[in-house]
């Protein structure tokens, strides 16, 4: 990855937004919907959709080759097994094999190729830019969040109704919830409510 900063705005489908940072850009495209109860989060619905999501920083992969339908496809599958990964490495659990296969898929087409620019203060990424290339580099990176250092911080929420992951980058690693102005108010609410129905 050519930045550090990660993290998107999420919109809940009954309203409100929030800002979420996963810790890691293959995590924050984990959520970027799903299957099943989670499809009504779903924000990649054309091809032109992913594109726009991995123009975006801090990949900022601008595709100078159109996405196709097929590259879509390929990106739910890739997206899918980050989310099972991440949920499984979260629970202590072992990885889904299938998983594993979809996600050592994607990495090993050719990733996204960095370029300095002219003025040699600058990088971009070399074209073609392609979707492939992009999938295989988040691939590649979650491949090294499970296979590194900072692979027992990956977390869910610890909201009993939110299935949030990300990786706790704090140095305490003490991270406990989604975002604090969502689930970790709530949690200091319900306890305010609880403390203040003993004094009654």
């Amino acid at each position: 990855m050519r930045a550090s900063t990660t993290g998107r705005v999420l919109h809940d489908p009954k309203g409100g937004s929030f800002r979420f940072d996963a810790g890691a850009v293959c995590l924050d495209f984990a959520h970027t919907g799903g299957e099943g109860r989670y499809a009504v989060f779903e924000t990649l619905h054309e091809p032109a959709d992913l594109g726009e999501w991995l123009a975006q920083p801090p990949l900022a992969a601008v595709m100078t080759i159109p996405v196709t339908t097929r590259e879509l496809t390929a990106a739910k599958a890739l997206r899918q097994a980050i989310w099972g990964a991440a949920h499984a490495r979260a629970a202590r659990r072992a990885l889904p094999a299938g998983a594993v296969v979809t996600i050592n898929r994607a990495a090993a087409t050719a990733p996204l190729i960095p370029e300095l620019a002219a003025d040699g203060t600058t990088a971009g990424w070399a074209p073609p830019v392609r979707a492939t290339q992009a999938l295989s580099t988040l691939a590649r990176e979650m491949i090294e969040l499970l296979s590194g250092p900072l692979s027992g911080r990956i977390r869910e929420c610890a909201s009993d109704n939110c299935p949030l992951v990300f990786v706790d980058t704090s140095r305490p690693g003490a991270r406990r919830w989604c975002a604090m102005e969502r689930c970790g108010n709530r949690h200091k609410l319900r306890a305010l409510r609880a403390r203040q129905a003993m004094d009654l």
